[in-house]
C-alpha cells in the first residue's frame, strides 16, 4: 500500500513538474511575443505620422492579417535605408490602394 500510494506521489510530482515546465516556456514565448510587439510599434511610430498610424489601425480592425502584411513590409523598406521621410496618410493609401483589393465580389443566389 505504501509503495503505490509513493509511486502515485512520484507519478503526481513528475507531471506537475511537467506542466511547469511547460507553462515557463509559454510565458517565455509570450514574453517574446510581447517584446516583439512593443519592438515593432516603436519602429512604427518613429517611420509613419499620426494620421497614417490612426488609419492603419482602424484598417487593422477589420483586416488584421492585411495590416500585419504592411506593417512587415514598412518596416522592411524602413531598415533597408529606402525610406526617405516619413510615410504620411497619402502615401499609405497609395500603399493600400495597391495592396488590398478594391472590393469584395458578393454573389446572392436565389432559388
Amino acid at each position: 500500500m505504501d509503495d503505490e500510494l509513493e509511486n502515485l506521489r512520484k507519478k503526481r510530482l513528475a507531471e506537475l513538474q511537467q506542466r511547469a515546465a511547460l507553462q515557463g516556456s509559454m510565458d517565455e514565448q509570450e514574453f517574446q511575443q510581447n517584446e516583439f510587439e512593443k519592438q515593432k510599434k516603436t519602429i512604427l511610430r518613429s517611420i509613419m505620422t499620426t494620421e497614417a498610424r490612426e488609419r492603419l489601425g482602424r484598417i487593422k480592425i477589420a483586416r488584421p492579417e492585411a495590416v500585419e502584411s504592411i506593417e512587415n513590409q514598412l518596416i522592411a523598406i524602413a531598415q533597408s535605408g529606402q525610406l526617405k521621410s516619413k510615410i504620411n496618410d497619402e502615401q499609405l493609401r497609395m500603399l493600400l490602394s495597391k495592396v488590398l483589393p478594391k472590393k469584395r465580389e458578393i454573389k446572392i443566389k436565389r432559388r
